[in-house]
């Protein structure tokens, strides 16, 4: 019988391959090396493959796509629930297989190696800002205990502590002084790899149209604005705004049951880096809102009796929904519209 079905079950050096025909009876069950796939599905006719979204799944999708081949992948969870009895990777292809075929299963987008390159970029940037903030707070800990006290802030931090060094010289041992300024210039040498990232995506961010357009709303900057478009691809695979948000984790999560509607905080689901990119956009934009901004602005009026975290997360749900209207369509960034 003709393959018209396979779970794939990606792994480092051996796949695990299940396949089934049109009546979904199991006709292929088989392990492939790394070295083999190609041939493999270059010597099979085009059928639907399913894969879990994990590590190297956009690769293979963007090859097994070029072999004529139509390729799905899904989020983890969605096809746990499919695994029969005790966990192997014969079990994990079988339930692959199995969650590819239902009508109503959700699929990720395939990344370009485009987008995955820009990604790759913001991940390290990412990485690298969250290990300067470690080791800022490492230096604040380590003054703390010899009685000099830092206020809260790397760049704070950064001018003040040599400054704060020099005073304190006499009173502090040698080997402690030379700790904290290699330390100093280690944060000094992050700083100057964050930039250099920073720079590599803003020269990523002037050439990409929709980015600029993103970069238009209040709390989207082009970083974040770099970020969505490498991320969601084509914004047309959501049907409205509000399921890339859902997508995002910035909407209510449920749990009703008995005919009695429950809402609670938000879901947090999907890609925590671009929902705290646009949580971080909203905070920025309500300090400008209650420095700058009209009184009577529906942000301005929600502080008065939300609090701001809360007013935060209504603002990134906002925004982006206003960034899948302009992903889709043609038009700018129009505050009269908002």
């Amino acid at each position: 019988m003709q393959i018209t079905t396979i779970g794939l079950d990606l792994a480092k050096q051996v796949f695990q391959a299940h396949g089934v025909d049109a009546r979904g009876h199991t006709v292929l069950v088989k392990q492939i090396r790394r070295d083999q796939m190609p041939t493999f599905f270059a010597n099979l006719p085009p059928c639907r493959v399913g894969m879990e979204s994990c590590a190297g799944a956009h690769y293979w999708g963007r090859e097994l796509t070029r072999l004529g081949h139509d390729v799905r992948l899904m989020a983890p969870q969605f096809v746990k629930p499919y695994v029969k009895s005790n966990k192997n990777d014969a079990a994990d292809a079988q339930a692959i297989c199995e969650a590819v075929g239902r009508p109503t299963m959700r699929y990720v987008a395939i990344k370009s190696v485009e987008q995955q390159a820009i990604l790759s970029v913001h991940r390290a940037r990412d990485g690298l800002v969250r290990a300067r903030s470690a080791l800022a707070n490492q230096i604040r800990g380590l003054l703390a205990e010899f009685g000099l006290v830092m206020p809260i802030g790397v760049s704070t931090l950064r001018q003040r502590t040599p400054t704060l060094l020099d005073e304190a010289r006499d009173r502090l041992p040698p080997p402690f002084v030379h700790l904290i300024e290699e330390l100093l210039a280690h944060m000094g040498e992050q700083d100057r790899h964050i930039q250099a990232f920073e720079r590599q995506i803003m020269q990523w961010h002037r050439t990409n149209p929709i980015s600029l357009k993103l970069a238009q709303i209040p709390g989207i900057g082009p970083i974040t604005a770099s970020a969505l478009v490498a991320s969601v691809g084509d914004a047309r695979l959501f049907k409205n705004g509000r399921q890339m948000a859902a997508w995002l984790g910035l909407v209510p999560r449920q749990h009703s049951s008995g005919g009695k509607p429950t809402l609670l905080g938000i879901s947090k689901r999907g890609d925590g880096y671009l929902r705290k990119l646009l949580l971080l956009g909203a905070h920025s934009a309500l300090l400008r809102i209650r420095k700058f901004g009209d009184g009577q602005s529906w942000a301005n009026r929600l502080l008065r009796r939300r609090p701001v975290n809360v007013v935060a997360t209504a603002v990134a749900n906002k925004n982006a929904r206003i960034a899948w209207a302009l992903m889709t369509g043609e038009s700018d960034y129009d505050p009269a519209l908002v």
